[in-house]
């Protein structure tokens, strides 16, 4: 009952958190929101103290619940174990390894001086599950929903509407690859090693677990010895020559708990301090060759954001250029992030608002100083005012809205004009793309010839105005680089 308890619970953590990074309406988060807030990463980085506190008395009572139920990562290594355990000859597959504590706790002092540089999300695992799905499903979730656009519209109805799929970076989807398949190859072969070795999520509640207030326990007087539980333990924590549980490395899946055709396994309270206990923390490292080497990458998966289908000629005869991103001094960060230090120490780059962002303004940034960050750029839209779906679904604090009003009045930046780029310098036709569609009213046309009224126009920026939306920017119809584009600020101020 308990295994079946857990595996429900899992199931519906891992399906609802999944639908949170494909869902690019943001129509589920209104609802399901806070599985990403209950994450351990994202509660310490928005300060959560109730989270927190809760995740750890979660784990002193029960154990590491968290890693087999909340987690997605966690939860993504059981299935690929679950699928691998299917086939007969990898049935019983799993045997007792000790601890390699040394590495663990190398992981996770690696982990918390790459979080300082800027660097932990690559190992955090609610950020890392967050990438894979955004950058290897989300792609397919949205030609399937283009299927249904394509065949709804022929039906006269309105149901689905569709969306441009295209690869918002190389360098994260490089990264979402290997890490996806070294997490698959590891979970395929020995089940929860990532989790016990590498992860510094389970390094932390591990070491709480440990002193967990109910736990799986064995009953040596009806043990008879079998190693059933041992040979289907994924985190390969049962000892059974010895009796003993390794429950730094138990995640509480009570599969060893249905395995034992004796009973001779329950979970109870604990009575002291458990000889797993001791005898983990002296007894020295065996080498694992397995545990610690990582396989090289077979290969890429298949190119996920080949194109959609984009209209490439205005009007059957011209050829629309693509534009092309200009280069910044100072990266643009969404409304709500307070200034770029704060956005960059907080934000865990686990792809949410990416993946939600309406207008396709946000996208991992692929600079080695805020790899996979988001940042926002104007090629393909512009940020709306009237739009909060990034502060809506962040689960850190990293971006944080009062409402609209403070959205509208956010400068994160303002508008910068290149009279090289402008077509009513190159063309000598009058354009007012930019002036018409600046919300704040920031950008108005001045004589191109100050001393003939009657000249042709071009735009003037007041920076005390401008926001930094972008409108001017996406609008522009100067290609490949835009007339006017927007230059970030590091801190961002009201207006």
């Amino acid at each position: 009952m308990l295994r079946k308890s857990r595996i429900a619970a899992a199931a519906i953590f891992f399906v609802c958190i999944t639908l949170l990074f494909l869902d690019f309406t943001g129509t589920l988060h209104a609802w399901l929101g806070w599985m990403a807030k209950i994450q351990l990463l994202p509660a310490l980085l928005a300060v959560n103290v109730g989270v927190v506190v809760g995740l750890v008395l979660l784990t002193l009572l029960f154990g590491r619940v968290y890693c087999s139920v909340i987690c997605p990562l966690g939860v993504m290594q059981d299935v690929v174990s679950w699928i691998s355990g299917r086939r007969p000859k990898h049935r019983n597959r799993f045997r007792y390894s000790r601890a390699l504590t040394w590495l663990r706790y190398t992981m996770l002092v690696v982990f918390v001086a790459m979080l300082l540089a800027g660097f932990g999300t690559l190992l955090a695992p609610y950020s890392a599950y967050g990438r894979i799905v955004s950058s290897l499903l989300a792609p397919i979730w949205q030609w399937v929903n283009n299927l249904l656009a394509a065949v709804s519209e022929r039906l006269d109805s309105y149901a689905f509407y569709s969306v441009d799929v295209w690869m918002k970076s190389l360098s994260t989807l490089l990264v979402a690859v290997v890490t996806f398949v070294v997490i698959a190859v590891l979970a395929w072969r020995n089940g929860r090693t990532w989790c016990n070795t590498v992860c510094p999520v389970g390094t932390v509640l591990g070491f709480l677990s440990r002193y967990s207030l109910f736990r799986p326990v064995i009953d040596t007087s009806k043990c008879v010895d079998c190693q059933r539980c041992a040979r289907n333990c994924k985190a390969s924590c049962i000892d059974i020559p010895n009796h003993r549980i390794d429950y730094s490395r138990c995640v509480a899946c009570m599969d060893c708990l249905e395995m034992c055709h004796k009973n001779a396994i329950r979970y109870t309270r604990r009575h002291g301090t458990p000889a797993s206990t001791k005898a983990s923390a002296t007894a020295a490292p065996a080498a694992d060759v397995s545990r610690r080497k990582f396989l090289g990458v077979a290969g890429l998966l298949a190119y996920s954001g080949l194109r959609a289908q984009e209209k490439k000629v205005d009007g059957g005869l011209a050829v629309i250029v693509d534009k092309q991103i200009p280069r910044r001094a100072t990266p643009l960060v969404p409304p709500g992030a307070r200034d770029l230090r704060h956005f960059l120490s907080h934000c865990t780059a686990c792809q949410l608002c990416v993946s939600v962002c309406p207008n396709q303004v946000l996208r991992p940034s692929g600079d080695l100083e805020r790899l996979m960050k988001p940042e926002m750029q104007y090629e393909r839209g512009y940020c709306r005012p009237e739009c909060t779906k990034c502060a809506e679904v962040c689960p850190t604090g990293a971006i944080r809205l009062a409402d609209l009003t403070e959205k509208a009045s956010t400068q994160i930046g303002h508008a910068v004009w290149t009279r090289a780029n402008c077509v009513v310098v190159n063309d000598g036709v009058q354009c007012t793309n930019c002036s018409r569609h600046c919300p704040t009213g920031a950008i108005r046309m001045v004589p191109l010839d100050a001393s003939d009224p009657k000249s042709l126009r071009i735009p003037a920026v007041n920076e005390e105005l401008c926001i930094g939306c972008g409108a001017c920017e996406n609008l522009c119809p100067a290609r490949p680089f835009s007339a006017i584009h927007v230059e970030g600020h590091e801190r961002h101020r009201l207006i």
